[in-house]
């Protein structure tokens, strides 16, 4: 059996798709059915149910993906190995979390090509649960990622914090009368936020259910740009980031609402899932890229009126 077969058949499984798994293998589809084609040849089962919508993998499949995840993970260790006594070429697989992307993932590419010219990065966005997951899959170099400042991290996972992020709630200006606010004086004006899975509404709607509050979703959409038009035009409250709050052409008609019993803040971690040996030079310039992103934001901070809570 290949290891390529072996690849793909991670990739399937982890993208739920013959498509997206070819993107991220940089392959064709037809190249990803034959490989899995291949490896059920060398192991005499069949790996996925093809019936099922998204793809899955059958019981035979389900007890062959940790063991063959880990083979890909260690082949990327041998690849960090080879890579330190090799000049600093060819792919670096990035996971970054869409609010990271938003604010400065741009920058960060930018300046990777500047000095590492010779580098391709093959970069994938999504939230912080699903990178990590990646993450443990070994199917990053790096990922950037938005989680708990408390958050643990799994052998053989090595991160470290690249700074704090303040999460605020957002409110159309002059649209909450100056009061006490709480939690549940504010959950009726309902909520403009991401889709089921952002790390942000999950921690609001934990807090909201220790209350026996409900979460009332007004509007859902993915951006934050989009969704701060959309506060600002009324349709509820949002939650986001304080950076991409301040970059926000929308910031002048929106204001930050202080909530006496919600006080979100999350870190960003740098996760590698195994030493990259000579990669890692090229992954400390993406790291020093988004720091600086993150404190440019905070050192251009604008004053924005505030509907302040007293606890």
């Amino acid at each position: 059996m290949k290891l390529d077969d072996i690849e793909a058949f991670v990739a399937v499984v982890r993208c739920q798709s013959l498509t997206l798994a070819s993107e991220w293998l940089e392959t064709t589809q037809p190249a990803v059915t034959r490989r899995i084609q291949s490896l059920e040849e060398a192991l005499g089962v069949e790996l996925l149910d093809r019936r099922t919508k998204p793809l899955k993998p059958t019981s035979a499949g389900r007890a062959l993906y940790e063991q063959c995840r880990v083979i890909v993970r260690e082949s990327g260790v041998l690849r960090g190995l080879v890579a330190s006594n090799a000049p600093l070429a060819g792919p670096l697989r990035i996971g970054v979390v869409q609010t990271v992307a938003e604010l400065a993932l741009v920058d960060a590419l930018r300046e990777l090509k500047r000095v590492h010219p010779d580098l391709k990065a093959r970069v994938s966005t999504g939230w912080g649960g699903q990178l990590l997951q990646q993450a443990e899959d070994g199917a990053f170099d790096a990922a950037v990622m938005l989680l708990p400042s408390n958050q643990h991290f799994a052998a053989p996972l090595a991160a470290r914090s690249l700074g704090r992020i303040e999460v605020v709630i957002v409110a159309q200006k002059g649209a909450l009368k100056p009061r006490v606010h709480r939690l549940k004086d504010l959950h009726q004006h309902g909520w403009v936020l991401n889709p089921d899975g952002c790390g942000f509404r999950a921690g609001l709607q934990r807090t909201l259910a220790a209350q026996g509050l409900p979460l009332k979703i007004n509007l859902e959409t993915l951006g934050s740009e989009l969704q701060l038009g959309l506060v600002a035009d009324g349709v509820g409250l949002g939650l986001v980031p304080l950076p991409l709050l301040e970059t926000s052409e929308h910031a002048g008609r929106l204001e930050v609402v202080k909530a006496a019993d919600f006080d979100p803040a999350v870190d960003i971690w740098l996760v590698q899932p195994y030493e990259p040996g000579k990669l890692q030079a090229a992954v400390d310039v993406l790291a020093s890229s988004i720091q600086r992103s993150f404190d440019a934001a905070r050192i251009t901070r604008m004053s924005l009126p505030e509907t302040r809570s007293v606890a």
